[in-house]
């Protein structure tokens, strides 16, 4: 066997062993019934551990392409081309070696816990349903039958509803926009991946706010950028740390969520939005505006975006209506130079043909409502009222164990634990009590923080949540201490 593994891949090296006795059986030089080399022998030829390569043979057969008996040694399936002479792919190895990567497996625990079992929800990044405004939407629907076009509408989303969410900015947010320079997307998450898969290319640099939601987004990876972090303290990220960067790797685009940030809850002050955009223009750096939570401002005031001082163009603006309305609405946008729209217009077109017609009435009927108004101070109302429950019972049960900024606005919390714990054991203990959260290494690049969402759960929920939190606190520090 001339093949020898590297042992500079970060693949395992029993994967790597693995995959190539598996291309060797699909081009033939092993064949069916074959008896491949013991154990031993192998781990001698290949100079590995012997459990190497039992954990490798182990793979093989989980894939149904060995056969192993004891005393018998491994051999090739006599079925693996089947009674037909074809063979089943591979599925497993397929779903390993896509180039979109999955999220990361804490991400895919919490979020397949919460939906399986009963646990209060203070990781989900969603509204309670309390909060949405059921009762608006029937009228709407009872009011004003629908009697719109039904075949694919305008590449860059309905017309109606893009100078419905002109108006909104303009009014809302002090953005002048008109509906050519607007895309309408399935909520902010489409609009960023359609910005890094169309923008970027492989070997970019990118600055990301740390900690941040985007820190915790595989597409990065998975387009191949390489991403560089910006602290963000209680006044946001510091322009000064974006020129560093910038000086040592050429920074392409950074994303910013300047507003209520996530997860930290802190709102970047006038000062550093200022020298953020004199920097994006001395340097040609777009930046991405993630602007989720603006509106949900405790006290109604809300904080002049990115793009309403941008006098250059260099800033994409993305929003949405999951944090202020409803998740599943599925009604976010993109506002930039029409040039760049068309081309997200086009690349979303490749994907899904258009966004639905129906949420996107739905949505434009909200937006032109009064009731809209009368929403937003009921949610700014009910989410002060959920973050001052959350903060309240940790400060109560946990006191000086936990810190915490206070947020003005949005739906989460992040906290810095005062004692070191194993955050993966924490959140299996907190699970097995009934209530879920996100780690902080999830989020960001310190150690010992989590972020609990108060947004997702009403204040009796929130207050039972935080009791079963610090409960599995104690009891993780407990078998830490002994």
């Amino acid at each position: 066997m001339d093949w020898r593994p590297d042992r500079t891949d970060k693949k395992p090296i029993y994967k790597q062993i693995a995959d190539y006795i598996e291309q060797g059986i699909s081009e033939g030089t092993f064949s069916a019934d074959s008896l491949l080399p013991s154990e031993r022998a192998l781990a001698s030829e290949l100079q590995v551990n012997r459990s190497t390569v039992v954990a490798a043979y182990e793979e093989l057969q989980s894939l149904g392409v060995v056969e192993r008996k004891k005393g018998s040694g491994t051999r090739v399936s006599t079925n693996i081309w089947g009674i037909a002479h074809k063979r089943v792919p591979n599925w497993g190895r397929y779903v390993e070696d896509g180039s979109f990567l999955p999220n990361l497996p804490m991400v895919q625990r919490i979020r397949t816990e919460t939906y399986k079992n009963d646990l209060i929800n203070l990781a989900s990044g969603e509204l309670t349903e309390a909060l949405f405004p059921n009762t608006e939407f029937q009228a709407i629907l009872f009011q004003k039958p629908f009697t719109g076009y039904l075949g694919y509408d305008h590449p860059q989303g309905n017309e109606s509803l893009r100078k419905a969410i002109c108006a909104h900015v303009e009014q809302h947010k002090k953005i002048k926009a008109d509906p050519a320079s607007v895309l309408i997307t399935s909520g902010a998450q489409q609009a960023l991946h359609l910005i890094i898969q169309c923008l970027l290319k492989p070997g970019d640099a990118v600055a990301i706010e740390d900690p941040s939601y985007c820190y915790s987004l595989p597409i990065f990876q998975s387009a191949g950028l390489k991403t560089f972090h910006l602290p963000v303290d209680e006044q946001g990220m510091n322009p000064q740390d974006l020129v560093n960067l910038h000086k040592k790797h050429k920074i392409r685009m950074v994303f910013l969520n300047p507003d209520h940030q996530n997860p930290s809850g802190t709102a970047m002050s006038q000062a550093r939005r200022r020298k953020v955009l004199e920097l994006s223009a001395e340097f040609g750096i777009p930046v991405i505006e993630d602007d989720p939570y603006s509106l949900t401002s405790f006290n109604g005031e809300v904080h002049p975006t990115l793009k309403s001082m941008d006098e250059n163009g260099n800033v994409l603006y993305v929003s949405s209506l999951s944090k202020i309305v409803a998740s599943g609405l599925r009604i976010g946008w993109v506002i930039g130079p029409s040039t760049v729209i068309q081309r997200l217009a086009d690349a979303k077109q490749q994907v899904d043909f258009g966004h639905s017609i129906f949420p996107q009435w739905v949505a434009k009927e909200f937006l032109e409502s009064e009731q809209f108004h009368d929403h937003i101070a009921m949610l700014r109302g009910k989410l002060e009222a959920q973050r001052n429950e959350i903060t309240s019972t940790l400060t109560k049960i946990l006191g000086d164990q936990v810190e915490f900024f206070m947020p003005q606005g949005g739906i989460h919390l992040w906290c810095k634990l005062k004692e070191e714990v194993n955050e993966y054991e924490l959140l299996n203990e907190s699970m097995k009590r009934g209530v879920a959260f996100v780690p902080g290494s999830i989020m960001g690049s310190k150690t010992g923080y989590v972020r609990l969402t108060f947004g997702r759960e009403e204040p009796e929920a929130i207050r039972k949540g935080i009791v079963r939190f610090a409960e599995a606190l104690k009891a993780v520090q407990s078998l830490t201490q002994t």
